[in-house]
């Protein structure tokens, strides 16, 4: 249960010859929860990352957090830092009585280009705003505001909404936490077996009703809310109607499917071959082939020219 030995996935071949390789793991369950296709030991624990953020969601809405739509979206999200998102962000603290200043994670810029050229010309520094993970701090004060706890230590583990959260994530995952670690952001994250990351996603995906159901039809309505304009989780749930999807750091992507099918990818050293092993495995669950073509295509270049590309290599 390691990592450490986890099979190749991808090749990342240039000009026909196979330059470097990417060990991984990935896993299937069906909708009810089963695992039907493992590449490595789908019982090896991850930190989910941002992949984990729709779980946190739920545990917010569990705690009275009142947000919905494209906020819910929001909640669920890496945001690029559009304008939009940042709009939103301000609305889901103000309908709560907060503002900017209650929010404790990372100050950070804009994860997207155009926004982050944007934000330094505006000559901005780094802000918990423009952090990424802005949308689900936002909505864990929201939560904390509902239940009448504190706001300003609502990252520490032991604080009543992080415990839920905890919770939750074994209840949807079905599987134990194994570890705890701060994130990026400074929120809690929890390793647990990659087969409840599919597992999750799938349930979320196929949900007929409650919170579990808000939240996936927020994602998939409101994709440009979770990622952004060129974010790979984003055009796909832009490309197939009640697909969810999210990407997360070092590698880790999951994917809910409408018949409740769950996918999860870790790519063993954190790099760029996760969306690639998705696109492929996508594609033998006769997920849209274009939307699978485009999420899967990551060039190699060469002289700036495409020479090749990162390939999987699971079956």
């Amino acid at each position: 249960m390691s990592l450490i030995g986890a099979p190749v996935v991808a090749h990342v071949v240039r000009n026909g010859f196979v330059e470097s390789v990417h060990h991984g793991l990935a896993v299937v369950t069906d909708a009810a929860g089963a695992v039907v296709h493992a590449v490595g030991d789908p019982a090896t624990p991850v930190f989910p990352r941002s992949s984990f953020k729709p779980v946190q969601a739920l545990g917010s809405l569990r705690a009275g957090a009142p947000v919905t739509g494209v906020h819910l979206a929001l909640a669920c999200a890496s945001h690029s830092g559009e304008p939009r998102h940042l709009e939103g962000v301000r609305a889901i603290l103000a309908a709560s009585g907060l503002s900017v200043g209650d929010l404790r994670n990372t100050p950070d810029l804009p994860v997207g280009d155009d926004p982050r050229a944007a934000w330094l010309a505006a000559g901005k520094g780094k802000e918990s705003l423009a952090q990424n993970c802005s949308g689900k701090h936002a909505t864990m004060l929201a939560a904390c505001v509902a239940s009448g706890w504190t706001t300003d230590d609502y990252l520490d583990p032991g604080h009543p909404l992080q415990r839920l959260i905890r919770a939750t994530a074994e209840e949807v995952t079905g599987e134990p936490i194994v570890a705890t670690a701060v994130d990026g952001c400074g929120a809690p994250v929890h390793a647990f077996a990659l087969a409840g990351l599919a597992r999750a996603f799938g349930r979320f995906a196929c949900a007929n009703e409650g919170a579990e159901r808000a939240i996936a039809r927020a994602m998939s309505a409101h994709p440009e809310f979770v990622g952004g304009e060129q974010r790979p989780d984003t055009d796909l749930m832009r490309a197939v109607p009640g697909l969810i999807a999210k990407e997360g750091a070092e590698a880790v992507f999951a994917v809910g499917l409408p018949d409740g099918r769950g996918v999860a990818v870790k790519i063993a050293d954190g790099s760029r071959a996760g969306r690639v092993v998705v696109a492929a495995i996508l594609r033998e669950l006769d997920v849209d082939a274009a939307a699978c073509d485009a999420l899967g295509l990551v060039p190699v270049l060469g002289h700036g020219e495409r020479v090749g590309e990162v390939r999987a290599v699971v079956s």
